[in-house]
């Protein structure tokens, strides 16, 4: 049985810079810890450096493609430094859990015109593997 809080609710499991221009390679920003699994439940892309303009599919999750998560998601509309994106897997039918040492980030496939960072935030929980 979980004995804290960080065991029993959902909660920021890390955060990181990202880098989101096109033809940028993925960012890993959360690394699931050894003998633990992990369930993702949302993603906040905030605080873009510049305008995310031209930035129309960028793929979130784990692997070389990070796209088991959620494929080609619009980013273009953050286009203010403050702005920022609320993401979830709405697609309840389908769901992953990560495993100890998957790494879970974003991959522009189609990524702003700018050279463009941003702050992702990662949520979810983990538990005992």
């Amino acid at each position: 049985m979980a004995t804290n809080l960080f065991d029993n609710a959902i909660s920021l499991l890390d955060s990181g810079t990202v880098d989101l221009q096109n033809g940028d390679p993925k960012s890993t920003v959360y690394t699931v810890p050894p003998k633990k699994k992990a369930v993702i439940t949302m993603i906040i892309i905030r605080e873009p450096t510049v305008s995310l303009a031209g930035g129309t599919d960028f793929d979130f999750g784990a692997g070389a493609n990070a796209d088991d998560f959620k494929q080609t998601v619009n980013l273009a509309t953050l286009i203010g430094t403050n702005d920022y994106y609320v993401l979830t897997n709405d697609n309840t039918l389908i769901t992953q859990v990560y495993v100890a040492g998957e790494t879970f980030g974003v991959k522009p496939a189609t990524g702003a015109t700018l050279d463009a960072q941003a702050i992702m935030d990662v949520f979810g929980y983990e538990y005992d593997a």
